[in-house]
């Protein structure tokens, strides 16, 4: 018989094994947010959503098992953290453009699953405050799918706690492409209707840097500080690369099933310890940086 020490029976007896890690699990995150600093917290955190299936196998479950949790819990539990720590801009990306690659049986389940949240879940978020957004070519969508979420959108529009932006169909490509688009139809509706007023128009004027992003599914919402991605992948896959130009990185082994609060914010304690210079920045800082090292 393994002997037990008599402060683990009296803790044991005290708590009982549950309360041990609750108690324990309660100081981490005590210790966690006392280490944030409400002074330098990003505006606008960008998830790319990663490892649902392979969360999914590991508990040997069937393949939507993990994109069903994230919908029906952890989605909901990000948005009121992301709201209450103050952070304004909350982006999630649920659908890349490549998705509809995956076997019917797969795709059809998770438009289920679009369906239910768009009746279980958008209501709910709205009520709390969320201004509901989306990016992406909604128009490959089931009719159904693209009214609901043209409601959700309508809705929340006069919300102000947090806006919540779902990638749904979304890639960087694809979104670049679309914009060229809509500047070059822009501009030819702008003009006169005669043939060669039309050919000018698409030909001599430059765009700008700012006049692009006015046609950007994002227009109106400040680029990603950050960008984190669950799963263990370190790239961005397409995932806003016009927005993303100044964006920290952070990229976790935790597959997004399994991403809580906790994890969020250990995101949030690496994003403050970086020093953000935009290209700029004295050379200075480099030899205080240094100075405070040592």
């Amino acid at each position: 018989m393994v002997p037990i020490s008599k402060t683990r029976l009296a803790t044991d007896c005290l708590f009982g094994r549950f309360g041990i890690r609750v108690l324990v699990r309660g100081f981490d995150d005590f210790e966690r947010k006392m280490r944030l600093s409400k002074a330098v917290l990003p505006q606008h955190v960008a998830i790319i959503m990663d490892g649902n299936r392979r969360w999914a196998a590991e508990h040997k479950l069937a393949a939507v098992a993990g994109h069903k949790k994230v919908v029906e819990e952890v989605v909901e539990r990000l948005i009121d953290h992301v709201g209450h720590l103050g952070i304004p801009y909350l982006t999630l990306w649920a659908w890349n453009v490549n998705n509809w690659q995956r076997p019917k049986v797969e795709i059809a389940a998770i438009m289920q699953l679009f369906r239910w949240a768009l009746k279980n879940r958008a209501e709910r978020f709205i009520v709390k405050g969320a201004r509901l957004r989306v990016i992406g070519d909604t128009s490959k969508f089931p009719k159904d799918i693209q009214q609901g979420l043209r409601e959700m959108m309508e809705k929340s529009a006069g919300n102000t706690k947090i806006t919540v932006t779902y990638g749904l169909n979304y890639g960087g490509h694809d979104e670049i492409v679309r914009a060229v688009n809509k500047i070059l139809e822009s501009r030819i509706t702008n003009h006169e209707s005669r043939e060669e007023d039309k050919l000018q128009a698409t030909s001599y004027k430059k765009v700008t840097s700012e006049e692009f992003s006015l046609f950007l599914d994002t227009s109106g919402t400040p680029d990603p500080d950050v960008i984190i991605r669950t799963g263990g992948d370190q790239r961005l896959s397409g995932f806003l690369p016009w927005q993303s130009e100044h964006s920290e990185l952070y990229f976790t082994d935790t597959l997004m099933p399994d991403f809580d609060e906790g994890e969020f914010d250990k995101a949030l304690v690496d994003y403050q310890k970086r020093q953000r210079r935009y290209g700029g920045g004295a050379f200075l800082d480099y030899q205080v940086k240094k100075r405070r090292k040592t």
